[in-house]
């Protein structure tokens, strides 16, 4: 199978040469040309399935190029026990007869984006094999919490790479903080971004988009690539859990092969719903997609009206991993839409880029409406959802997963629809366990305590584990503590890589 960009289709290139680039030279991302079928009788055989069997058979359908041995080798060495504390690897806990979890954070940084970053490193050294590629490759990471220690764990030492990863300062967690700076490797770097998390993201973008910069790298022998889902290599992979779920749900006779079912996912960047998409479009019976943000509400306008406008004030919330205003991954979803019009979408991105805004076809907007729903909730909703969820069902859930319980709740109580339905669990509830606790007990329940003593006290609290990741930060020293201004990015990387 063959990779378009969603800038120019005319360029057409092998998986392994889409997960080794990252991001096209012009500055679109890339995508199959065609997506393959999972018939119903390919579905009932993933109830059969171990999650590595079921990745080996889905990713098989997308990598083509990659044999049979080396999809195997690089599936067994990033879903393993050991890493994810469970062989189910991604879980499906059921909160009652219509409403079930999909808990996507029991890797090693307790985040979703685990699923996809461990995985990915195997990807793109085996990508590199196979183009001959004889540069050392530099991950270039934005994060908005999550992807960066979780890109920063898949990477650490892997030969033939380097990684750097940049966060806005003061927008993430103290827990996710604590995370990157005291990541470990001899090829890894750390670096806050004053601003927020779509400077980070812009600043990334135009290091790979400049070509004098990217031909400066060449001569020092290094070749950029992105562990953000920009790159084809982090999305495929998540398009298995929600396969895997659906499965699940079969296996335990809570859906028949063929029901549809609901998804909700809590997105800022729209990657992890449109890796749900694509499983739709590949067979996955989905009735309804259900988008969740928080107070940055730009995708809930955008589903909702057919407008995309990120001139608007950005908020800072509870739930830092959604705080986004440009939606990277939408690109690829509108490219879908249009009929893969390369020239719609380039006209599309040109208006963001230079006004901020865009408003996308009648029939686009029919099209995304036909599939789509979309709300936001607010920080106090949020902190409602949290407490009812556990009141309820004695569950306790981080900040994310709550806006996308509060979002769905909303959708119920609008439409009825009673649905069987998959949310989304996107990250630990220790990752954010300041803002649970406030939401189990009262602010009082966290004042003069360190991370370390809520990390105990919401474990006493919820009758979970800490997870072993976590509970080992109090250990261990800030390695990295660089601050830089968005336009000093570039001199960063350079200061990295001693390259002048």
């Amino acid at each position: 199978m063959q990779y378009q960009s969603t800038r120019d289709k005319s360029i057409s290139v092998s998986s392994a040469q889409a997960i080794k680039q990252g991001l096209s030279s012009e500055g679109g991302l890339f995508v199959p040309e065609s997506f393959p079928t999972i018939t119903g009788a390919e579905i009932k055989a993933l109830t059969e399935m171990t999650y590595n069997e079921r990745a080996k058979f889905i990713l098989g359908k997308f990598l083509t190029d990659f044999t049979d041995e080396e999809l195997t080798k690089c599936v067994n060495s990033a879903y393993t026990k050991e890493k994810f504390g469970t062989s189910a690897i991604a879980p499906v806990y059921k909160l009652d007869d219509t409403v079930y979890v999909l808990e996507l954070w029991h890797g090693p940084t307790c985040a979703f984006k685990d699923v996809a970053l461990q995985i990915l490193p195997h990807l793109l050294t085996t990508s590199m094999k196979k183009t001959n590629e004889d540069k050392e490759v530099v991950i270039l990471v934005a994060t908005s919490g999550d992807t960066g220690k979780a890109a920063l764990a898949g990477f650490q030492d892997v030969d033939g790479t380097r990684i750097i990863v940049f966060y806005p300062d003061n927008g993430v967690s103290e827990i996710q903080k604590l995370q990157m700076v005291t990541q470990e490797g001899n090829n890894v770097s750390v670096a806050a971004v004053k601003g927020n998390f779509d400077d980070a993201q812009n600043g990334v973008k135009k290091i790979f988009t400049d070509e004098e910069y990217k031909t400066l790298l060449a001569r020092n022998k290094f070749s950029l690539s992105s562990a953000n889902s920009i790159n084809w290599g982090r999305l495929v992979p998540q398009i298995v859990y929600y396969f895997s779920a659906y499965a699940e749900l079969i296996k335990s006779s809570d859906i028949e092969n063929g029901d549809e079912i609901n998804v909700v996912v809590p997105t800022g960047n729209f990657g992890n719903i449109l890796a749900s998409y694509y499983a739709k479009k590949m067979g996955l019976p989905v009735r309804r997609f259900i988008c969740a943000s928080n107070e940055n509400n730009v995708l809930t306008e955008f589903i909702n009206t057919g407008v995309y406008n990120k001139n608007r004030p950005f908020h800072t919330t509870i739930s830092p991993s959604m705080d986004i205003l440009i939606s990277s991954n939408l690109e690829r979803f509108l490219y879908d839409l249009t009929g893969c019009d390369d020239a719609a979408v380039r006209d599309l991105m040109a208006k963001l880029a230079s006004d901020g805004v865009y408003e996308v076809s009648a029939d686009v907007k029919a099209k995304m409406q036909s599939m789509f729903s979309a709300n936001y909730c607010d920080d106090a909703e949020t902190m409602a959802a949290i407490r009812k969820t556990a009141k309820e069902y004695d569950y306790v859930i981080d900040t994310h997963t709550a806006v996308a319980k509060a979002v769905y709740d909303k959708y119920v109580a609008e439409t009825g629809d009673r649905t069987k339905t998959i949310i989304a669990s996107t990250a630990s509830p220790f990752k954010f366990n300041q803002s649970v606790l406030i939401a189990l007990e009262d602010h009082n329940a966290v004042v003069g305590k360190d991370e370390f003593t809520l990390l105990d006290e919401l474990s006493q609290k919820s009758g979970m584990k800490i997870p072993d990741s976590l509970a080992a930060l109090k250990d261990k020293s800030v390695v990295f503590d660089l601050v830089c201004d968005k336009n000093e990015m570039q001199q960063t990387v350079s200061d990295f890589l001693m390259v002048e």
